[in-house]
């Protein structure tokens, strides 16, 4: 070999060998440094490269059920703490107390290797779900208008439009007597529900479900992110675009994409030609409208891309997670046959007299149990579980300093099953726990499902409305009831789904 090729080898090989051990040297000084801040508080076990999410079960309800029970037996002073992969530290918050103390502050959304947000950027882009610091600020100033309420009450009719379609496909599910897949039609309704709220699409989506190039495309990303979640190698985006499904998830998100691109160019151009008087004749004023009007103190609108994080967002946010409710929801009231009836009832009172079972904007205040079944139904089944942020600077929680570049989850599904909160019963389904008087001795931040602080859900009116009206129009027209043949297990990812279907039976009602 060459002497000049071979001193060049040896120099890389060196190179190389200290980096390596540069590397190792360095992560060891760090474990050290966390492992004295976290000197003498008790973890559950772990691996010590791959931390305790290895010990985890791996049985998804398993896994979902272990949270409640290392919070419960591992908590202490509002915290517990986890080893991450590579040591990382995670803090999960699981107490009203240090859900407040985490959720007041600044502390940015998760993007690194572990960061569930990270993982959905190449399809919302950097949308309020997504951004961080003075650009979440800006835009979550200028999208707040659009979730006021003369904007929200002319929703109803979408509400009520999506839900009939839903009830008319019931309808024959009940005539046939034929099982169905809750969670699968009534994620049909909500994505159509905010597909029309977000940029008036009017085409089809019940009735050509899966078939829809749109629908298909959405249901393929969200089923993509839960794979990756599934199998860690899957968090490297050089593995994970290089597989079959990153490869389709990339092109999926371009799909998206362009469809979303052509409705905003269409209905941009429509408003630079001056034809603002179009918007005072629509039946509503949907969230586009909002997002190409909005300006800044200084005049500045959102740009092209902006808006188009935004739609997406409002895409994904809008439709995953009330659908997860309203299933969920229904799931308890066909467990608990008296809590149904109670609800019908309630709705048939409110509905009575009229020559349809149309929703009014005015309703919503008047279903007042149903409102405590549903608020119970996302305490029980947490819609969306868990939620990360992460640490930019030292932070102190729980009387204890958790060090810069920490995890720390605000854990919804642990804080709502918290025994010391909640009681022993935290596991049973009851909607007094959210009566007037109850309600009344609550901590503010000791039930979250919208998140809470500053960075709490923007549409979370919009999601409540929308639950209610929906819920409202399927207990007037029908009785639900389980398949016991098939048992429901859940399935945390992005938001609470379940590991293979959700199915019942449905009788139609004379109300």
């Amino acid at each position: 070999m060459d002497i000049s090729l071979y001193l060049l080898f040896k120099t890389i090989l060196i190179g190389i060998v200290v980096l390596i051990v540069y590397a190792v040297v360095k992560f060891y000084l760090h474990v050290r440094r966390v492992e004295a801040r976290f000197k003498g508080i008790r973890t559950p076990p772990f691996h010590w490269l791959l931390g305790s999410f290895s010990q985890f079960p791996k049985d998804p309800t398993g896994r979902i059920l272990h949270f409640i029970k290392i919070c419960n037996e591992y908590e202490e002073d509002g915290i517990v703490f986890l080893w991450g992969f590579f040591r990382r530290p995670i803090v999960i918050a699981c107490t009203p107390e240090s859900m407040a103390r985490i959720s007041k502050s600044n502390a940015p959304k998760s993007r690194g290797l572990m960061g569930v947000y990270r993982m959905i950027e190449p399809w919302l882009g950097e949308g309020l779900l997504v951004a961080n610091g003075q650009k979440w600020a800006r835009n979550r100033r200028l999208l707040t208008p659009a979730f006021h309420f003369d904007i929200l009450k002319p929703y109803t009719n979408v509400f009520n439009a999506s839900a009939d379609v839903l009830v008319a496909k019931l309808k024959s599910k009940a005539a046939s007597n034929d099982r169905f897949d809750v969670f699968q039609n009534v994620l049909l309704c909500t994505l159509e529900i905010i597909l029309k709220c977000a940029f008036s699409y009017e085409k089809d989506i019940q009735q050509s479900g899966d078939t829809n190039p749109y629908v298909k495309a959405v249901n393929r990303i969200t089923d993509s992110l839960f794979h990756r979640f599934l199998y860690p190698y899957m968090l490297f985006d050089f593995i994970f675009y290089n597989t079959s499904v990153g490869r389709q998830f990339k092109k999926d998100c371009n799909f998206v994409h362009s469809v979303a691109e052509e409705i905003i160019h269409k209905r941009k151009k429509a408003l630079d030609g001056g034809e603002n008087v179009a918007l005072e004749g629509k039946r509503y004023v949907d969230f586009l409208d909002i997002l190409l009007t909005a300006r800044d103190e200084e005049g500045v609108g959102l740009s092209s891309l902006e808006v188009r994080n935004e739609v997406d967002t409002f895409l994904f946010e809008g439709h995953d997670t009330t659908a997860s409710a309203i299933s969920w929801i229904l799931y308890s009231l066909a467990e608990h046959p008296e809590y149904q009836r109670k609800c019908q009832q309630e709705v048939d009172q409110v509905l009575q007299g009229r020559d349809s079972d149309f929703v009014e904007w005015s309703d919503m205040p008047k279903f007042e149990f149903l409102t405590q079944c549903i608020k119970e139904g996302m305490r029980l089944h947490a819609p969306v579980p868990i939620v990360n942020r992460e640490v930019k600077e030292d932070f102190e929680i729980g009387g204890r300093n958790i060090p810069a570049g920490s995890i720390v989850q605000l854990n919804i599904w642990a804080l709502h099953h918290k025994e010391s909160v909640w009681g022993p019963d935290h596991m049973e389904f009851k909607p007094e726990r959210f009566s007037p008087e109850n309600v009344d001795k609550m901590s503010p931040f000791q039930f979250v499902p919208f998140s809470a602080g500053p960075r709490n859900c923007i549409g979370q009116h919009f999601a409540m409305n929308e639950e209610k009206s929906v819920l409202a129009k399927l207990l007037r027209n029908f009785t639900f009831r389980l398949d016991t043949s098939h048992e429901v297990k859940k399935n945390p990812s992005a938001v609470m789904r379940t590991v293979d279907g959700m199915f019942m039976y449905v009788e139609e009602r004379n109300a």
